[in-house]
């Protein structure tokens, strides 16, 4: 069947068509996003607004019109941190929901990190052992681990490479005091985490989704994904902390112009690189696998799953 996979994220509004069957590799149709950058039109009070509303509202209508023009059959839509996280996120998603038929979850940071880890799994089998999956997003950072299909530990940490720019690192380029304190943040949550993350023994696979971790291991020499999603793709802590060097000093606009950043996401990429280096050295993992699977493709799975009765 024609599956559809609306994801209203912190930076992007992204719809992934998909013909799959339960039991069979979900092959991508058509990909539809705008970028709205959702996060930064929080107002200070934490609301979407009006503003923000509309904005948001515009862009489900046309990906829901992409989705029917495509026939798809079954459109699932869900909502991360930049809604999960507004004040008035209930009347967002009325709004919404008036605007144009389409029922927005909103996904709590752990359910984040269960998807994520069943696209992990299913992507790199049962021969990968246990499982430490790492996913950065606008908003949040997820973890999980385990050796099944669901983890036995899920968790969200307010770590957003976005976040983590609006709120503490200022400035174009930031000073480096405020990028050492990003990276005192980061350690502090992750090393809080660490005991329950490891509790069951160590990973035998480290494994890092999402855009920001893409563009890192593109940095780090892996390869350009024009090549095809199957190139084993993998980031060093070593390649990490050169990448941290290398950016601090760089404006936004500079930074857009290295290998695989995007201009949009250019400005939120330092945050991602200290959080990513942090994470790998607090776990000890000298380098991870890139997966090319994530948040959307672990709700695909799961939906064929449900409709299969699984």
């Amino acid at each position: 069947m024609r599956l559809g996979v609306l994801d209203v994220g912190s930076n992007t509004v992204h719809l992934l068509i998909v013909d799959a069957h339960r039991g069979g590799h979900p092959d991508p149709v058509r990909s539809h996003k705008n970028e709205l950058r959702l996060a930064e039109l929080l107002r200070p009070d934490g609301s979407l607004g009006e503003h923000g509303t509309e904005v948001l509202c515009q862009a489900v209508v046309e990906a829901k019109k992409a989705a029917q023009e495509e026939g798809v059959e079954d459109l699932v839509a869900f909502a991360t941190s930049a809604v999960r996280d507004a004040t008035d996120s209930a009347e967002v998603l009325a709004a919404v929901r008036t605007r144009s038929g389409v029922d927005l979850l909103v996904l709590p940071g752990e359910d984040e990190a269960r998807m994520t880890f069943l696209a992990v799994r299913r992507w790199f089998g049962w021969s990968s052992g246990r499982l430490l999956c790492l996913d950065i997003g606008g908003g949040s950072l997820e973890l999980a681990t385990g050796r099944d299909e669901e983890p036995e530990v899920a968790l969200s940490l307010p770590l957003g490479a976005g976040r983590l720019t609006r709120e503490r690192l200022a400035g174009d380029p930031p000073s480096r005091k405020s990028v050492e304190a990003v990276r005192s943040l980061a350690r502090m949550h992750l090393q809080a985490v660490r005991p329950q993350l490891i509790a069951g023994g160590q990973a035998h696979r480290g494994v890092v989704t999402s855009k920001t971790f893409r563009s890192l291991a593109r940095l780090d020499g892996a390869a350009p994904y024009d090549r095809g999603a199957r190139v084993p793709r993998r980031l060093r802590r070593s390649g990490l902390a050169r990448i941290v060097e290398q950016l601090t000093p760089m404006t936004a606009t500079a930074r857009s112009a290295l290998p695989g950043v995007s201009p949009s996401r250019a400005h939120q990429l330092l945050a991602g690189a200290v959080v990513a280096h942090e994470a790998l050295d607090v776990f000890g993992l000298e380098e991870v696998s890139v997966c090319p699977w994530a948040l959307r493709e672990g709700v695909i799975l799961r939906r064929l799953d449900w409709l299969a009765g699984a």
